[in-house]
């Protein structure tokens, strides 16, 4: 990979998030003006104190405005992205990179998606003509292809790794149980979840992520500034974005079991960051477990399990809040809920509470080491874009 990083040139000083959630009674932007208003509070900051905003979206609003309206922001600029699920990391990754490039010196990133009551549920693609070897299956379609491919490349039964899945729900719907933000909060079996109807495959309503309404912001300054802001900065150590170029769709030969995208992130953020033993350096994960079997296959592209060993380490809890690699401490897309264009800022909020050791008491993790990593993706098996981004709470 050719990225040279911006390992500690910037630093997160702020950040907000609402609860995610069937939000009927707010708009976009009550959700915006919510998720700002606490990372500027988080700040010591005002909205004039920012020098230019990110605003990720997916299909909430089609320009700068979409924030720049509800915030009343005055002679701002306002970059509108979109890039998928991972729309919210993508809108953090830019505005950080105008800090270290030293356009900037205070900037704000913030996520959004509203689309339970407007008619859509979930990603909707635009109907763009193509040469026909595009994709015709659902999200819940394509991931679910993964479960088959796992068990057969690696000897397990089908029906073992159903149940390794079920576990993995299990296990965020129980760290999203604790967490008031999260749009599911009751907990749930691996048993109860096995016994859903199936949406696609062998994947249960619940071994999928829940669209939701929601709203994160990050405000970001240059390292050397960050203790004006803040007492307990977050550093940046990587960020890495891979765009993959489609050729799974029509490839006989991909291999359901890794999604390469993810995997070439990952590598590129540990070389960014310097870290030579993800399960070793990293204290805690936020990962895209937009299905259940994603998080199973995310455990080995990112490094976290050897190939074809995941499965036993989900079932050994290695990846449990008390785990020694706690994963969506959350609960994840899975319980947390998935408003496309927040997603990604929320993965970083959790990040940011539990390295400053401001999570509530029943899921802050304890830990010596020093990272967190996020991740999030975009896309389907084969057709993917993919994001890994690397935190601490110290420099070097």
């Amino acid at each position: 990979m050719a990225s040279h990083g911006i390992k500690d040139r910037v630093a997160i000083v702020g950040m907000g998030c609402t609860r995610f959630a069937e939000h009927w009674d707010k708009s976009s932007d009550d959700l915006v003006i919510e998720a700002t208003n606490e990372a500027f509070a988080s700040t010591g900051v005002g909205k004039q104190d920012i020098d230019a905003y990110w605003l990720g979206t997916a299909q909430t609003g089609m320009a700068g405005i979409t924030l720049s309206i509800p915030l009343k922001l005055e002679g701002k600029p306002v970059t509108r992205v979109e890039n998928f699920c991972a729309t919210g990391s993508e809108a953090m990754r830019q505005a950080a990179y105008a800090v270290a490039s030293g356009a900037y010196d205070l900037v704000a990133a913030v996520g959004v998606e509203k689309v339970k009551d407007g008619g859509y549920q979930g990603l909707n693609s635009f109907p763009t003509p193509t040469d026909g070897t595009n994709r015709t299956l659902t999200a819940a379609a394509m991931f679910s292809l993964l479960l088959p491919a796992y068990a057969k490349k690696y000897g397990v039964d089908e029906d073992e790794i159903r149940k390794v899945i079920a576990r993995i729900g299990s296990k965020n719907h129980y760290n999203g149980a604790r967490n008031v933000r999260a749009q599911y909060r009751r907990e749930m079996s691996a048993e109860q979840i096995c016994s859903m109807p199936a949406v696609a495959g062998r994947l249960a309503v619940m071994d999928c992520a829940g669209v939701a309404d929601g709203s994160a912001a990050v405000i970001m300054c240059r390292a050397e500034d960050a203790h004006k802001y803040t007492d307990k900065p977050l550093f940046i150590k990587a960020l890495s974005f891979v765009s993959g170029n489609g050729s799974g769709l029509v490839d006989p030969d991909f291999d359901f079991t890794t999604l390469p995208e993810c995997a070439m992130a990952a590598e590129d953020a540990y070389h960014q960051a310097g870290v030579t033993d993800p399960r070793g350096e990293i204290a805690m994960a936020e990962v895209h477990d937009c299905f259940t079997v994603t998080e199973l296959v995310l455990m080995e592209d990112l490094g976290f399990s050897p190939r074809g060993q995941a499965w036993k380490e989900v079932l050994e809890g290695s990846f449990d809040l008390t785990g020694d690699l706690p994963v969506n401490t959350d609960g994840g897309l899975k319980s947390f809920g998935h408003p496309v264009g927040a997603s990604g800022l929320r993965m970083l909020y959790e990040v940011w509470l539990q390295l400053r050791n401001e999570a509530p008491p029943e899921r802050q993790i304890t830990t010596n080491k020093k990272l967190g990593l996020t991740h999030n993706l975009g896309g389907y098996p084969g057709e993917m874009v993919s994001f890994v981004g690397i935190f601490g709470a110290e420099k070097g």
